[in-house]
């Protein structure tokens, strides 16, 4: 199985006005990305072509959208990137450059 391109977890993902999961994952591997649960299952994934990263209009630092199939998931990530060994999602921002460089649209 391929290493992950980009993982984070403990990550909020939801729809406009409600929570799928308060401690999902986020994943971009083999070309896709993947929106699942804290328990593993799928909510989501289209290949990362597919898909469109960004910051939200006059949101917080730690929060970033993303269309998969029509749909606009908010993902609540990490303000700032955790301190090596310490447990946490990384920042947005990092998400968001992980998608244009998996999709070949350079950040």
């Amino acid at each position: 199985m391929a290493e992950p391109e980009f993982t984070a977890t403990g990550v909020r993902i939801g729809t406009r006005l409600r929570s799928l999961t308060r401690a999902g994952q986020v994943r971009i591997r083999g070309g896709r990305l993947e929106l699942l649960t804290s328990y593993g299952s799928e909510i989501d994934s289209a290949p990362v072509q597919a898909v469109r990263a960004g910051r939200p209009w006059f949101a917080p630092e730690d929060r970033a959208s993303a269309d998969l199939n029509g749909n606009r998931y908010l993902l609540t990530l990490g303000e700032h990137d955790p301190a090596p060994g310490e447990p946490g999602p990384p920042a947005a921002r990092r998400f968001i450059e992980a998608v244009r460089r998996a999709s070949g649209r350079d950040a």
